[in-house]
């Protein structure tokens, strides 16, 4: 259900305190806002969410040694085969690609929990939480996609509250990215790989309506490049 998105400079100023806060450099003036006044917004649907974070657990998995047989068994077991992006699939069934760079996605996984309700701060110092893969699919122990759906009844969050942690990733991301150019500390553990993983998932999973907004992106279609 959609509803009218929250005025957008209103949350960019409370972006930029919380970055003054962390001593952060600060975008510059013109840095654009993620939506405009009067959008509406809406998160995607639980089930897609879920899908997409159950997905993103078995591509996990495979970089760390999961034989591609058992992953590709469980995703067919899933029904979820056909959610998973071409390169996705390539890795988890073949082991072609950088399983570095899938490795990553441990943090685009937490915002995704973070969304439905299963991790409960996706705080922008600190890297995924501690006990996140406890609260997905076991896959070691065999444990299905219906089973850990009914295990961990998922509660997503509202668009609003995902529309203003977007807005902060989205700045945090430039930030971090400006600290490591310019060889500043970092204030916690987050680097900007880990705060644009955070934010992939988030531009991903909260679809804007109005004059300036497309269909809502695929998985491999979001653009980090601003």
């Amino acid at each position: 259900m959609s509803v009218t998105a929250p005025e957008p400079q209103r949350v960019r100023e409370a972006t930029l305190e919380e970055l003054h806060r962390l001593r952060l450099p600060l975008p510059p003036p013109d840095f654009p806002l993620v939506w405009e006044p009067g959008d509406q917004i809406e998160l995607r649907p639980g089930a897609e969410i879920e899908a997409r974070a159950a997905c993103l657990n078995v591509v996990l998995a495979r970089a760390y040694g999961m034989p591609p047989e058992l992953a590709v068994h469980w995703l067919a077991e899933a029904r979820l085969i056909e959610r998973l992006t071409p390169p996705e699939w390539q890795f988890v069934a073949d082991g072609v690609g950088d399983e570095r760079a899938f490795a990553l996605h441990v943090e685009a996984l937490f915002a995704l929990s973070w969304l439905l309700g299963i991790a409960m701060d996706l705080d922008p110092l600190r890297t995924a939480a501690e006990g996140l893969m406890e609260r997905l699919p076991n896959l070691a122990a065999g444990e299905s996609f219906d089973s850990w759906r009914r295990r961990t009844l998922a509660a997503p969050r509202s668009a609003v509250t995902a529309a203003e942690q977007l807005d902060l990733y989205y700045c945090l991301d430039w930030s971090l990215q400006e600290c490591e150019r310019r060889r500043l500390p970092l204030p916690g553990q987050i680097d900007s790989n880990a705060a644009g993983q955070r934010r992939w998932a988030l531009e991903w999973a909260v679809v804007f309506a109005g004059p300036y907004h497309g269909a809502p992106p695929g998985w491999e279609q979001v653009d980090l490049s601003t």
